[in-house]
């Protein structure tokens, strides 16, 4: 059972790496997802890619991992809150579909969370 905690965990991790990844990738394209209410759009992009990144170190070097997945949980749920929640219920199945990506995802960190001990 031990090698499927580690599949899993590596199954978890390694999508995150390619989104963070992807905000580098694709700064500009990505800032229009960013609210209407925060300046300097293309930074927010860049600081969530660092942060998926960090997340990502953290966890496979089992430094810190308890906190950088708790946080990572809130910062997908609050991806899931801003940006999808809007379009979701005004019925876009794209948003639907992304807000539940990572509302998903954030429960998965928090889950996860537990089992890490810095």
């Amino acid at each position: 059972m031990k090698i499927l905690h580690t599949l899993g965990k590596y199954m978890y991790l390694i999508p995150l790496a390619i989104f963070g990844l992807f905000h580098f990738m694709n700064a500009e394209a990505m800032s229009g997802i960013v609210p209407a209410f925060l300046p300097a759009k293309v930074v927010w992009v860049y600081l969530t890619g660092v942060a998926l990144l960090a997340a990502v170190v953290a966890v496979i070097m089992g430094k810190k991992a308890q906190l950088a997945l708790q946080l990572l949980g809130l910062m997908l749920l609050l991806f899931a809150v801003l940006l999808w929640l809007p379009g979701a219920i005004g019925g876009d199945q794209t948003a639907t579909s992304m807000f539940l990506k990572d509302f998903a995802l954030a429960g998965a960190a928090w889950f996860f969370s537990k089992d890490q001990s810095d």
